[in-house]
């Protein structure tokens, strides 16, 4: 699937479990966000499931893909628009082979163009670079710079940023080309989620 360019925006990722989940998605999908992605790395499949089922009855409501973070299976049974993919997680190829050609197709590049160059050549939908500053999620993250934003241009493909994320700091990564800012604690571990999303989404806008 190619992501509409016209829907630059934030990139909602959740930070589950947690009983608010459903509630705190539909806030930050009625503040604006443009992609959704569920990330949940516990082992309780039948939670999970259920829970991605319930965000992509949510997704096609608001008219906003979901991705799944990195289970491609799961990615599969519930129909989400695609899926997410770390460097130890499987091929581009055989995600789509499960999914299907129109598939999302997401990779994270970390602060490599190198790596970028290899899976916008294998078929990748889009590109996250970070992580660009400290990150509560992934303290000893690799650290990007918007240099690579800008460099990654050449690919033609959206590229996503991520890590830190602020909507202080996140404007820089906008104007050094960034097509989505990637954010978990920033809204869902805000007070009230539909308050931080939407400073995010008028970055967009300011940029």
């Amino acid at each position: 699937m190619v992501l509409n360019p016209a829907n630059r925006g934030l990139y909602a990722i959740t930070d589950g479990p947690r009983d608010d989940l459903l509630a705190r998605v539909e806030a930050a999908l009625d503040a604006g966000a443009m992609l959704l992605q569920y990330r949940d790395k516990s082992n309780d499949g039948d939670r999970r499931r259920n829970e991605a089922e319930a965000l992509q009855k949510l997704c096609v409501r608001y008219a906003v893909p979901l991705i799944i973070n990195d289970d491609v299976a799961l990615a599969a049974e519930v129909r989400a628009a695609g899926v997410h993919l770390g460097e130890d997680d499987i091929d581009i190829a055989s995600a789509r082979a499960q999914l299907g050609t129109n598939a999302i197709v997401g990779v994270s590049c970390y602060d490599s163009l190198q790596y970028a160059r290899e899976l916008a050549q294998r078929g990748a939908s889009y590109l996250a670079f970070g992580s660009f500053f400290d990150s509560p999620t992934k303290p000893a993250a690799r650290r990007a710079t918007p240099e690579l934003l800008i460099a990654a241009h050449e690919f033609g493909l959206p590229l996503v940023a991520i890590g830190g994320i602020t909507a202080e700091n996140g404007a820089s990564l906008i104007q050094a080309g960034a097509d989505y800012l990637a954010v978990i604690s920033g809204i869902f571990g805000a007070t009230d989620t539909a308050i931080a999303a939407r400073k995010y989404v008028r970055l967009f806008a300011s940029v």
